[in-house]
């Protein structure tokens, strides 16, 4: 944010520096200025453009008379003898910039041998970078040699294994301490770096898991490592830790907690929360604050309070390592939750420290943009960062064997960006799932290259969360006494079977695997508690049928199904609509209300058998939902959705209603699901139960 102090002055070009003066400062007025070096020397300006601004401030735009030496510290004097800092600002934007300082076949952070360890950073713009080390009790402060290409580099000739370090960096005229942005290795609160190699970590052996024909394959089970296992008494030696997240043993196996009640789902795969460095929970007292991490301070550091020694540096990567290959032993794949679009706080950010301005998204006056309303929004498009974050990815998937990535607020990002993640992770990993929130945010990322819903055309291998299934399913986040398809309005039934067809028959996506479709999801109220406000009085039997209602239809429909934790059973959070950090009480997996609301776990889990059983449900093309895919009702009450796949050929029937309804069969059907248990296991007469679904075979 600029015009906060009396005098600034920012470098926005190669040539353009801004000086803003306030009216309280010598009326804002000077006839001069001049830089001058940190050697003392003097450099001309001229005067280009002066302008009175509405609020108080007046505005030079200045142009120097010899060339500009990047890294070097300049002050700017004004008439009166004052000085201020230049910054360098928007100059870091520029085309000239990136060409000049592009690091393409360089590694950075820090590369440790029992001999030696090297430190290298990225940072174009600072004036000097020391790095300050703490052997083991022993400190030493080392200046970095400033290399082509903004880097600075140095060499420490000792074992240095597990030791601490951090970087004072002087850039803008100021002093900032950081840890090492590049390194994965790091101490508690990500108060330091530590050196060490990833080949000193005992990671498990990877095991295989069968590859996904398409995405449409997926039931994807969305959950938080710390909720999981957050409740007393379930058996877990380990709570809300990445050991304990796939700890099983007699206890859990018998009770259905935990990892043992994941595996008894049917899900494909799991989806963690974020499990990267995030600011708002302290990692050596951990109950003391809940979050759910979408306030990321480190991208390639794990959380250090999912470890049970948040102190170990090599600890939190090992059992990360270790519940991957848990989970690939018991058949299901891992997703990973990526927040790339803001940071928990901008100047205190690593990468930011390094390169003021580099990192986020800001115009040519230095205002940044805010599409995330977090303060600050991430800039994927200079090509440091780009490298950053998808070297970022690719580290992930080689370290931990995950199988795909949810991108939060995706549409801050630009599509480039996502295609090259997407191609390089499938180049890893043929089956890579990478999919998002494609919202349409306003930030500074031209429209036309967010990596929004509006531009799936241009990202052929990206999922999108289909806001228009939640709210035609549902209803209104916004406003819980409005009903959706599931909870009543059957003046959406059209529009409910576009959702059921992936959107691809109304060419919203083009094709179902870009179609994640969900009801629930971490954020907003659960579909219990969204229902207990909409049909607040339907018995708690009929709130239940509405429950597996609203599964069945996530779970039948064309496209990728996206189940929220809790969502097989009717998960509350007592009306809370955004607990991210509210703590245990409000997000813990409720096992005592599993066990009441069982019916629709044993629904949901048929639910789930049927759809992995039965090819129509997973089409995998536009043109053969096209041609395979039809719908009609009953009254205009009643959706009927036919699927074919081949032989394979499914009927089902959705009625959010009071009412009975019957539906005559010229052939023979066979019933596969029936939560109103009305029908016969064959039948030519189909009866469909209020608040009910049914669905079935041809015989």
């Amino acid at each position: 944010m600029r015009m906060e102090r009396d005098y600034e002055a920012y470098f926005d070009d190669y040539n353009c520096l801004k000086v803003y003066m306030s009216k309280n400062f010598f009326n804002g007025s000077s006839r001069i200025f001049h830089l001058k070096d940190s050697c003392d020397r003097i450099i001309h300006l001229n005067i280009d453009h002066k302008q009175d601004l509405l609020n108080g401030y007046t505005k030079y735009v200045l142009s120097l008379k010899e060339p500009l030496i990047m890294g070097e510290e300049y002050v700017v004097y004004d008439e009166h003898c004052q000085k201020t800092i230049c910054q360098y600002s928007h100059i870091v934007k520029t085309i000239r910039f990136n060409q000049e300082y592009e690091v393409k076949d360089i590694d950075l952070g820090c590369f440790y041998t029992k001999e030696r360890t090297v430190f290298r950073l990225w940072s174009p713009v600072a004036y000097q970078i020391l790095l300050r080390l703490d052997d083991h009790g022993q400190k030493s402060t080392i200046e970095m040699e400033r290399k082509e290409k903004g880097i600075f580099e140095t060499t420490v000739s000792k074992d240095l294994l597990n030791a601490h370090y951090t970087f004072m960096v002087r850039a803008n005229g100021t002093w900032k301490e950081t840890v090492d942005p590049y390194n994965s290795f790091c101490g508690p609160n990500t108060q330091y770096s530590v050196v060490q190699s990833i080949e000193n970590v005992k990671l498990p052996k990877k095991v295989k898991v069968p590859l996904m024909r398409s995405n449409t394959d997926a039931i994807i089970y969305e959950a938080s490592i710390r909720d999981m296992t957050s409740e007393p008494g379930i058996g877990v030696k380990h709570p809300r830790k990445f050991k304990g997240f796939t700890e099983e043993n007699i206890t859990t196996k018998s009770m259905s907690t935990g990892f043992s009640y994941i595996r008894s789902l049917g899900v494909s795969h799991i989806q963690l929360l974020p499990v990267f460095d995030f600011g708002s929970v302290d990692e050596v007292y951990t109950d003391i604050f809940y979050n759910w991490g979408y306030d990321p301070v480190h991208h390639r550091a794990l959380e250090g309070s999912y470890s049970t020694d948040c102190t170990d540096a090599t600890k939190r990567i090992e059992e990360l390592a270790h519940l991957v290959q848990d989970c690939h032993q018991a058949g299901l794949k891992v997703n990973l939750d990526l927040v790339f679009n803001h940071v928990y706080t901008k100047e205190k950010y690593p990468l930011e420290i390094l390169v003021p301005n580099y990192y986020f998204l800001m115009d040519t006056e230095g205002e940044f943009s805010n599409g995330s309303f977090c303060g600050n929004d991430i800039d994927t498009q200079p090509p440091m960062s780009r490298k950053y974050f998808v070297d970022t990815c690719l580290r992930i998937v080689e370290w931990f064997d995950v199988d795909g990535f949810r991108f939060d607020l995706m549409g801050i990002l630009d599509y480039n960006l996502m295609n090259e993640i997407a191609e390089k992770c499938r180049a890893l990993k043929p089956d890579f799932m990478i999919y998002g929130e494609g919202w349409n945010m306003p930030s500074f990322v031209p429209e036309h290259l967010r990596a929004s819903m509006l531009n799936q055309d241009q990202m052929p291998l990206i999922g999108h969360f289909s806001d228009r299934f939640r709210e035609t399913c549902r209803g209104s986040n916004g406003d819980l006494e409005i009903c959706g398809y599931s909870n009543g309005d059957t003046g959406l039934l059209n529009s409910m079977q576009q959702c059921l067809g992936g959107g691809c028959l109304d060419h919203l996506f083009d094709s179902p695997q870009k179609a994640i479709n969900y009801v629930e999801c971490h954020d907003n109220h659960t579909l219990w508690d969204k229902n207990s406000v909409c049909c607040q009085h339907e018995s708690r039997g009929v709130l239940m049928q509405r429950q597996t209602l609203a599964n069945a239809l996530v779970i039948l429909a064309q496209g990728i199904p996206f189940l929220h934790a809790g969502q097989e059973f009717g998960r509350t959070k007592y009306n809370l609509g955004n607990s991210y950090n509210r703590s245990d009480h409000y997000n813990h997996i409720d096992y005592n209300l599993r066990n009441k609301h069982m019916p629709i776990v044993v629904d949901t889990k048929l639910l789930i058998k049927i759809r992995k059983e039965h090819p129509c449900f997973r089409l995998a093309t536009k043109e053969e939902i096209e041609t395979n895919v039809s719908f009609g009702d009953i009254d205009g009450k009643v959706l009927v959705y036919q699927a074919k796949c081949k032989e394979d050929v499914c009927l089902c029937f959705f009625n959010p209603t009071s009412e009975h309804f019957t539906y005559d069969s010229h052939q023979k059907l066979s019933i596969l699901f029936d939560n109103g248990n009305i029908n016969a296991a064959t039948t030519y007469r189909v009866g469909i139960a209020p608040y009910c679904v049914v669905v079935c075979t041809l015989s």
